[in-house]
C-alpha cells in the first residue's frame, strides 16, 4: 500500500500536479494518505520563492475556511471600523415621561448582541425620562430576508450553538441558556437569564453514582407543540456534578431578546404591561436610541479565532446588504463577495460560496484562490488581518493543538473542519524570521491524518526556513 501511494504521489508530481519538497513527500507517504486529497501552497507572504504548490488548482470542500472571504470582503466593504446599530423608535406621542403609544426595536444584524445589551438600552431610555410605556414592544426583523428557521439542520445536532440560524434582531448568540444544578435530593433548573421564550419541563432525578457516562449529562427533548417551545430534561444526574450551564439552539433570538428587554424596563422603573409583536418599523415612528456593536475588525477576529460560523453569517449577509442594499439575503452575499473579491482578481466562477461560514457541502474552494485571498488580506490589513487569525498555541481553535509545539505563537491560521474534510490556511513564521503563506486542504477519510500532516508541515517550516 505505502509503496503504490508513494509511486502514485511521484507520477501525479511528474504529470504536472505541482512540486513538493522531498520531506514533504515523505510525511505524505508515512501517513499513508492518498496524494489525490491532499492540496498544498507553501510561498514567501512578501516575496516570491514558492516551496511547495501541490494539486492547487482541485476544487475542495473549503469547510470554514470559507470564513477567510467572507471576512476579508466585509472588511474592505464595510470597512474595519463598521458598527452595527440596533435603533430603538416609539410611536404615538412622548410627553410627561409616558409614551403612550408603541415602543420599536429595529435589527441590522448585530451578531454580538448579548445579555447586557438590553439592560443598557433600558438605562439610556431611563435617561431620556421614560417612566411609562402604554403600548406594545414591536421588533423589526426585516433587514434579513432570510425566512425562519432556528436551526440549520446541518446535521443530527440541530440544537448545537454552530447550527444557528441568523436574524436581523440577533440575541446571545441563539441561545436559551438553562442552569442545571444538582443536589442530593433533586436536580433544580433554572434560567440562566429572565428569558421567557420557552418553558423548561424538569423530569430530573439525583443519584448517587459517579458524575459520568449517562449520569453526567442530561437527557433533553424539545416540542414545538405549543406557542413556546417547551424544553424537557430527563434521566439520572449524579449529585457528584458540578452545576452544568447549557445553551441549546431552540427558540428564535428576537424572542429571547424581547423578554430580557422587557425585565430590564420594568427593573430600571420603566412601566410596561404591553406585548411583543413582529412588524416593519412605521412611517411615522421617531428615533430614541442607537445602540452600536463593536468595531468589525474586533467580531472578525471572533469570527475568525473561534470558527463562529452565526457571526460569519451575519457578515455575509451584512457586506450583501451594503453592496446591494436591503434587505439582506443570502444570494446578495454570494454576489458581493464575488464581485469585491472578483474585482481584485482574487476569485473566478469554480468557487462556490453558499452560505459565507463553510457549514455547507454545497460550498467549493481551490488552494490558489485561498492563497490569493491571504495575500490580498495580507496586503491590504498586515499585522491587523493577521491578529484576527487564531495564533498557534495562544487562541482559538488551535490553542490546544500547538500548546507544546515549536509553532506556537508562531503561526496564524483558519481552520475548517467537516466531515471528511480538514483544512488550515494563513501565515507561519520560520526561525529566520520570513513569513511564509500556507494552505494545506485535506479531503478524504481520517481526518486525523490530515491534521498530524498539517502540524508536521507548519512545524517543519518553522523548523528549517
Amino acid at each position: 500500500m505505502r509503496i503504490r501511494y508513494f509511486i502514485y504521489f511521484i507520477l501525479l508530481t511528474i504529470y504536472g500536479y505541482g512540486y513538493l519538497p522531498a520531506d514533504i513527500a515523505t510525511m505524505i507517504k508515512n501517513l499513508k494518505i492518498n496524494p489525490a486529497n491532499v492540496s498544498i501552497i507553501i510561498t514567501e507572504t512578501k516575496g516570491s520563492r514558492e516551496l511547495a504548490s501541490y494539486r492547487e488548482f482541485q476544487s475542495r470542500y473549503p469547510a470554514s475556511v470559507m470564513k477567510t472571504l467572507t471576512t476579508y470582503s466585509a472588511l474592505l466593504e464595510l470597512g474595519e471600523n463598521f458598527k452595527w446599530p440596533t435603533r430603538i423608535f416609539y410611536r404615538g406621542t412622548f410627553y410627561n415621561g409616558v409614551i403612550d403609544g408603541d415602543l420599536i426595536v429595529k435589527g441590522y444584524g448585530d451578531p454580538t448582541l448579548s445579555c447586557n445589551d438590553p439592560v443598557f438600552m433600558a438605562k439610556r431610555l431611563k435617561r431620556l425620562g421614560i417612566r411609562k410605556i402604554t403600548g406594545n414592544i414591536i421588533i423589526d426583523r426585516s433587514f434579513f430576508d432570510i425566512g425562519d428557521k432556528i436551526s440549520s439542520g446541518f446535521d443530527n445536532n440541530k440544537y448545537s450553538e454552530y447550527n444557528a440560524m441568523p436574524d436581523a434582531l440577533m440575541f446571545d448568540d441563539h441561545l436559551c441558556r438553562i442552569v442545571v444544578k444538582p443536589d442530593k435530593y433533586s436536580v433544580s433548573v433554572e434560567r440562566a437569564i429572565p428569558d421567557y421564550s420557552f418553558e423548561i419541563v424538569n423530569n430530573l432525578k439525583s443519584t448517587s453514582r459517579k458524575c459520568r457516562g449517562a449520569y453526567s449529562w442530561p437527557r433533553v427533548t424539545v416540542s414545538y407543540t405549543e406557542d413556546k417551545p417547551k424544553v424537557i430534561l430527563s434521566g439520572y444526574l449524579s449529585n457528584r456534578c458540578r452545576p452544568k450551564r447549557i445553551g441549546w439552539v431552540i427558540g428564535h433570538p428576537y424572542s429571547s431578546f424581547y423578554y430580557v428587554f422587557a425585565d430590564a424596563l420594568k427593573s430600571n422603573g420603566i412601566e410596561y404591561n404591553g406585548h411583543m409583536r413582529l412588524a416593519t418599523l412605521p412611517a411615522d415612528a421617531k428615533a430614541l436610541i442607537t445602540h452600536y456593536s463593536k468595531s468589525l475588525l474586533k467580531i472578525v477576529a471572533k469570527t475568525n479565532k473561534k470558527s463562529n460560523n452565526l457571526y460569519a453569517r451575519h457578515i455575509f449577509l451584512t457586506t450583501g446588504a451594503k453592496k446591494f442594499g436591503a434587505p439582506a439575503t443570502l444570494q446578495k452575499g454570494r454576489d458581493a463577495v464575488k464581485e469585491i473579491l472578483g474585482n481584485r482578481g482574487l476569485l473566478d466562477a469554480t468557487v462556490v460560496l453558499d452560505n459565507g461560514c463553510g457549514l455547507s457541502r454545497k460550498s467549493r474552494l481551490d488552494a490558489y484562490t485561498l492563497y490569493k485571498v491571504l495575500q490580498g488580506a495580507y496586503r491590504d490589513f498586515g499585522k491587523k488581518w493577521m491578529n484576527a487569525l487564531a495564533i498557534a498555541g495562544v487562541d482559538g481553535t488551535i490553542k490546544r493543538r500547538f500548546r507544546h509545539s515549536v509553532a506556537r505563537g508562531r503561526a496564524w491560521m483558519k481552520t475548517g473542519t467537516l466531515k471528511n474534510a480538514k483544512n488550515i490556511a494563513g501565515y507561519v513564521r520560520g526561525r529566520s524570521g520570513k513569513l511564509y503563506t500556507v494552505v494545506i486542504l485535506y479531503n478524504g477519510k481520517y481526518r486525523w491524518r490530515g491534521a498530524t500532516l498539517q502540524n508536521k508541515i507548519i512545524e517543519w517550516l518553522v523548523k528549517k526556513y
